[in-house]
């Protein structure tokens, strides 16, 4: 259970606190390091798939695992980023949503024995969402790049692409459901 990529999953996890704490003195140094955690924790994502499929080490924990730490670890930093005026509780309020219905959504496929895997929407959902928030951490001004308005318009984009693919798995999901044969308490009665 715990191998290499577990690990690196479960360290995604770790730095959640780490964050907490960072987001709790707003300035610059702070938000510097925050967002320097937040990019390491986002690297760990690619290497535990990168090592899981390399050394054949992908479990049943890890499946579970991987994407509730992704979860958890964006919608923390964009929860901890309402009170500091980093974005509009609006978007996150429907990110949030978005995540939680479509974790549902698994969970009952999964109880009716379907896998709906990861769409290519989602993915890149996920990766405007952790580009995003490494702007908003970052907030201030570099290189003469407002890092805040920036990070802002992405995590809109980001937003429009999970309800995008939010209704994309659930157009999945309604057409697998009805692939399913009839319980003998649905058939007609003859």
């Amino acid at each position: 259970m715990l191998n290499l990529p577990n690990i690196l999953t479960l360290s995604r996890i770790a730095f959640i606190p780490v964050l907490f704490i960072l987001l709790f003195f707003p300035g610059k140094t702070a938000g510097f390091f925050a967002a320097l955690c937040f990019a390491i924790a986002s690297l760990t994502d690619f290497l535990d798939g990168f090592f899981a499929r390399r050394r054949n080490s992908i479990t049943r924990l890890g499946k579970i695992l991987d994407p509730l730490a992704d979860k958890l670890l964006i919608t923390a930093c964009l929860i901890m980023l309402i009170p500091l005026h980093g974005v509009a509780a609006w978007v996150v309020a429907i990110i949030v949503i978005r995540e939680i219905a479509i974790t549902g959504l698994r969970g009952i496929a999964a109880i009716e024995g379907l896998v709906i895997p990861a769409e290519t929407l989602g993915k890149k959902k996920t990766a405007f969402q952790v580009v995003a928030i490494f702007f908003l951490l970052l907030h201030y001004e570099y290189f003469h790049i407002n890092f805040h308005q920036v990070g802002n318009v992405l995590l809109f984009f980001a937003m429009l692409l999970a309800v995008w693919s939010g209704l994309v798995y659930f157009y999945r999901f309604s057409h697998l459901i009805n692939l399913l044969p009839k319980e003998e308490s649905e058939l007609p009665q003859k």
